[in-house]
């Protein structure tokens, strides 16, 4: 059995994979791994970065986003949304972003893996799950990259406050609001608990 043979062995299916992962099936990494993207065994996805493909009745299956950002992070503590994740809440933000957010404690900057755009946020706090509470706390936290009306949103965003629970945004607010978000929304929540 050849070298590449026996890193191909290693190799599951619908997995991402980091370079430094392959190096230890293998003492010429590198080449091995631009001939396993030259057969088309395995896809690039970025610099150190690679996926092998499942394979679905249409061709192909792009890796899931939890598991790019997993290798790229080399860790599974981060929040992965949106800043469509906003129109849930039903404050008047309609537009589509492309872009996710990745909210860690490792990496920062603009990144574009395999096709998809990830704007990645060191924070030192962030839920493992987006709650409404944290949306709308986020949100205003992002109200300078949103496209719709700023004053217009936060009136809405202000509306919505009387509907949820206090204590739960003020938890919130506490933990992952910015000093700007906090001056905006301090004020509202002391009138809702009056």
């Amino acid at each position: 059995m050849t070298r590449l043979e026996e890193l191909k062995k290693h190799l599951k299916r619908g997995r991402v994979y980091r370079r430094s992962d392959l190096s230890k099936w293998s003492r010429s990494v590198d080449r091995h791994l631009d001939e396993l993207v030259n057969d088309g065994i395995l896809e690039k996805l970025s610099q150190g970065l690679y996926y092998y493909p499942e394979m679905s009745a249409f061709g192909k299956t792009p890796p899931r986003e939890e598991m790019l950002v997993k290798s790229f992070l080399k860790d599974d503590r981060f929040l992965l949304t949106s800043l469509n994740a906003y129109n849930t809440l039903g404050v008047g933000t309609t537009q589509l972003y492309n872009s996710q957010i990745v909210y860690n404690h490792k990496r920062h900057g603009d990144f574009t893996l395999g096709n998809k755009s990830f704007s990645f946020r060191v924070k030192p706090h962030f839920p493992l799950k987006a709650t409404p509470e944290f949306l709308i706390v986020d949100l205003v936290n992002n109200l300078d990259q949103l496209a719709e009306d700023h004053s217009e949103v936060l009136q809405k965003v202000r509306n919505k406050l009387t509907t949820m629970n206090p204590q739960k945004v003020e938890r919130a607010l506490r933990e992952y609001g910015n000093a700007k978000t906090k001056k905006i929304l301090m004020p509202i929540l002391s009138l809702s608990h009056a």
